[in-house]
C-alpha cells in the first residue's frame, strides 16, 4: 500500500531503512510513548531490520494493518511512522490510529498530513478507529485535535490497562468533516 499526499509518501518500510529506524527507535524522547517502561532502545540494524520484517507480517495477515514510512516527498527522509493496529486484548477487533516522529521531523505537520490520508484510506474499510495515549501526550493529543478526532478525555484503557486519554472517529464522522 502506497499513500501520496502533496508533501509526502506513505509507504511500506524496506530493508534500506533499516538506519533510519534504528536512529528513531533508540531515542528515548520517541519510545517513551510508545509502550510502558522499561523502554529499551533498538540496539543494532539487525533489530531495525525485524521491525521491518514485523510490519509485513502484519500486513499479510490482515491488508486493514499497516505501518508506512512517512517519508518526505522533497527529501526522501523518513520522518517516522503511521500505522493502523488492532487494539491489543480487543474481544471486537477494535483499531486503532497511531504515529511517531524522528525529533528532527516534527513540527512540520507531516504527523497531521499523514494520518488524515491514512484515516481517509483505512476508515472506509474498518468503520472505526481509536487513538489512544499517555494523558501527558501533548503533542500526540494536539494531532488528535487538528484531525477533529473525538476527545473522550483521559479514561481507563480497555485495551492496554491504566488511564489514557482517549480519542475516536467513526466512518461518517470523518466523512462528515471532510469536504467531498
Amino acid at each position: 500500500m502506497i499513500i501520496e499526499t502533496e508533501r509526502l509518501v506513505l509507504r511500506p518500510y524496506t530493508d534500506a531503512d533499516a538506519e533510519r529506524v534504528l536512529d528513531i527507535h533508540s531515542r528515548l524522547e520517541v519510545i517513551r510513548w510508545l509502550d510502558d517502561p522499561p523502554w529499551t532502545p533498538m540496539a543494532d540494524l539487525d533489530e531495525a531490520r525485524a521491525w521491518i520484517a514485523n510490519w509485513e507480517r502484519i500486513h499479510e495477515k490482515d491488508e486493514r494493518d499497516v505501518g508506512l514510512a512517512i517519508e518526505v516527498r522533497e527529501t526522501g527522509v523518513v520522518a517516522g511512522t503511521i500505522m493502523c493496529v488492532p487494539l491489543p486484548k480487543s474481544q471486537n477487533g477494535e483499531k486503532q490510529i497511531g504515529w511517531h516522529l524522528h525529533p528532527d521531523s516534527v513540527g512540520h505537520g507531516y504527523v497531521t498530513e499523514a494520518a488524515s490520508a491514512l484515516l481517509d484510506h483505512v476508515l472506509p474499510l474498518v468503520g472505526n478507529l481509536w487513538c489512544d495515549m499517555f494523558a501527558d501526550n501533548a503533542p500526540s493529543a494536539a494531532v488528535a485535535r487538528r484531525l477533529g478526532l473525538r476527545e473522550l478525555g483521559v479514561r481507563p484503557d480497555p485495551w492496554y490497562g491504566g488511564e489514557s486519554l482517549m480519542f475516536h472517529v467513526t466512518r461518517d464522522e470523518w466523512q462528515a468533516r471532510r469536504p467531498a
